[in-house]
């Protein structure tokens, strides 16, 4: 994990910041996301028919998008932080489905800071990756707040 103190970030304009590590997308994750948002459509729960139609059940496109803060834990640890907070996101794109059984993880590549009410605003272009695709499943372009402590 990277660890970045606040004054710095300026200067890590324009990079990549990290990747993290392989996350399994399970139908347990799936199914519980489910649950959570009422969203039960068969592409995501339904695995006989999923599978006969699709080759697999895919994820729901916002519990991949979800997953960005879980994912950005182990990529970058900014020092100095009081708080962040995930202010939202300019763009999201889904580009690829995630079948059910594959693995996903995160580049993240920061496009800006600048100070906003005592806090540094970030925007980062996050760039969620299913292995052995070439095509990413999301791309977002996410704003966080982090207030110094």
């Amino acid at each position: 994990m990277r660890e970045v103190p606040l004054a710095d970030l300026p200067s890590l304009i324009g990079q990549d910041i990290g990747v993290s590590d392989w996350l399994d997308i399970t139908q347990d994750r799936v199914n519980r996301f489910a649950d959570a948002t009422g969203d039960h459509q068969w592409i995501h729960v339904d695995i006989e028919r999923a599978t006969k139609e699709l080759g697999a059940p895919i994820a729901h496109g916002f519990l991949v998008v979800s997953l960005i803060p879980f994912l950005a834990k182990n990529i970058v640890q900014y020092q100095g932080v009081g708080r962040g907070i995930n202010y939202g996101s300019n763009k999201v794109r889904f580009t690829n489905t995630v079948p059910v059984g594959s693995r996903i993880r995160m580049r993240v590549k920061l496009l800006s800071v600048d100070q906003r009410a005592g806090a540094y605003q970030l925007i980062s272009q996050c760039t969620i990756e299913v292995e052995g695709q070439d095509r990413p499943a999301c791309v977002a372009e996410n704003i966080s707040l982090l207030y110094p402590a």
